[in-house]
C-alpha cells in the first residue's frame, strides 16, 4: 500500500500530467485551425508554422521534463527536446530550398519524436497507468514520418496541409489521454 506521501506525489504528478495534456492538444488545435485557415493560403505563415511546431514541442518537452523529475530521470524528453530543436533549425533551412526538403525534415522528426514520445509513455505507464494513447500516439508518429519521407517526392497536397492533418491527429491523442487521467481519477476518489 501507498504510503500518503508517496500517494500524495503521485496525485500532483498526475494532474501536472493531466494538465500537460490538455495544454498540448489545446495548442495544437489551434495550430491545426491556423494551418488549415491561412497556412495554406499564406507561404509566409506557413513557414512560421512549420517552424513553431517543432519550437514549441521543444519547449512542451523541456518544461514537462522539468516538472517530472529532470533530464537525468527523463532521457526520452531531454533528447525529444533537442531533437525538436534541432528539427526547427533544419526546417528554416529547408525552408530556404524546397517544400519537398521540409517534408522531409518534418518526416525524420516525426519518426524521431514519435519513438521518444513512446518510450517517454511506456516510463509513464508504470506509475500513471492511462498511457495507451500516448504510446499508440508514438507508434503512428513514427509511421507518419515514414509516409511523410517515401511521399516527400510525389504530387501531395502542401507540406503545411500534411503537417496540420498530423498534428490534428496528434492533438486527438493529447486530449484522450488527458480526459482518461481525468476519468482515472474521478474513479479513484469515487472508490
Amino acid at each position: 500500500m501507498m504510503d500518503r506521501h508517496a500517494a500524495t506525489a503521485r496525485t500532483h504528478n498526475e494532474r501536472w500530467l493531466k494538465h500537460y495534456y490538455f495544454v498540448r492538444a489545446a495548442f495544437s488545435a489551434v495550430w491545426v485551425v491556423l494551418a488549415f485557415s491561412v497556412g495554406q493560403y499564406s507561404p509566409g505563415i506557413a513557414a512560421a508554422l512549420l517552424v513553431a511546431y517543432p519550437v514549441w514541442d521543444a519547449l512542451a518537452n523541456y518544461v514537462d521534463m522539468s516538472r517530472s523529475g529532470g533530464p537525468f530521470e527523463n532521457r526520452t524528453q531531454a533528447l525529444n527536446t533537442a531533437v525538436s530543436l534541432a528539427t526547427a533549425v533544419a526546417v528554416i533551412v529547408a525552408l530556404r530550398l524546397s517544400m519537398t526538403g521540409v517534408l522531409q525534415v518534418v518526416g525524420v522528426w516525426a519518426v524521431l519524436s514519435g519513438l521518444l514520445q513512446l518510450g517517454t509513455a511506456m516510463r509513464r505507464w508504470k506509475n500513471f497507468g492511462a498511457q495507451w494513447a500516448m504510446i499508440l500516439s508514438g507508434a503512428q508518429s513514427s509511421l507518419a514520418g515514414v509516409l511523410f519521407i517515401v511521399q516527400a517526392h510525389k504530387p501531395t497536397p502542401a507540406a503545411i496541409v500534411k503537417v496540420a492533418s498530423y498534428a490534428a491527429v496528434g492533438a486527438i491523442y493529447f486530449l484522450v489521454s488527458a480526459t482518461w487521467l481525468s476519468v482515472s481519477e474521478m474513479r479513484r476518489k469515487v472508490s
